[in-house]
């Protein structure tokens, strides 16, 4: 395994937002992103006129992001262009060349490691405007998800150490996570960023700004602690 770079600080993405009072707690929580899903089964899913009052709550520095799952491309386009949001999140079975195809929008593309589709993208070469490569968890058996992610449960973080980490877009680490989890997600991935949806919610779908917090300052507890390990470490 590529050793994976150790950033300075690991970013925050809160996924599934619905409300503008939730994008400013998040904001102020210091997540780095927050994500509006565009998937009708999922009980995320926004409106139009509700991503706006979402993006408009956010400050400069919190970016905006799409979620779509096999929409078409024409689709995302057109979303995209009505809430004025350049990065979208494809969570679905894209392509690459579905990917490459949106030229105008910056991609962060998500994965998980068990569907033999997925492996397409750890092969085929990466569009230049992929920005992200998110793994999350295979979905639930038996579960009635409509998405790979945000059922809650996390996956063997084992599998990613097979991964030629230098060779890939920034890793984003998705599924199952929490507050009571992230700290030992980090430690033992050291991803570049980490995305969170169930894991601050109060009941499905609904975000609670308090877990917000609680998630966002776990985050900045580890990113300490390994800093710390690293300064207190010997020259090699």
């Amino acid at each position: 395994m590529t050793r994976p770079h150790q950033f300075a600080r690991t970013r925050i993405k809160i996924c599934g937002v619905r409300s503008p009072e939730i994008a400013r707690a998040a904001a102020n929580a210091g997540a780095d992103a927050v994500g509006i899903v565009f998937v009708a089964k999922s009980p995320r899913c926004v409106t139009i006129d509700e991503a706006r009052a979402v993006i408009a709550a956010l400050p400069a520095f919190v970016e905006p992001v799409a979620l779509f799952s096999d929409a078409s491309l024409a689709d995302i386009r057109q979303i995209t262009a009505a809430i004025d949001v350049r990065t979208v999140q494809l969570h679905g079975s894209e392509s690459p060349a579905d990917a490459a195809s949106l030229t105008d929008l910056r991609v962060i593309k998500a994965i998980n490691l068990a569907d033999a589709a997925h492996t397409i993208w750890l092969a085929a070469p990466m569009p230049v405007n992929i920005v992200g490569l998110l793994v999350d968890s295979p979905p639930a058996p038996g579960g009635d998800a409509p998405l790979s992610g945000g059922g809650g449960h996390t996956f063997d973080w084992s599998t990613l150490d097979a991964l030629d980490r230098a060779a890939l877009p920034a890793l984003i680490l998705a599924g199952g996570l929490s507050a009571a989890n992230v700290g030992d997600a980090i430690a033992r991935v050291r991803p570049y960023a980490v995305d969170v949806s169930s894991g601050v919610e109060s009941s499905r779908g609904v975000k609670d700004a308090a877990k917000v917090r609680a998630f966002c300052d776990a985050v900045r507890k580890s990113d300490r602690a390994i800093a710390r390990a690293v300064s207190d470490s010997p020259p090699s």
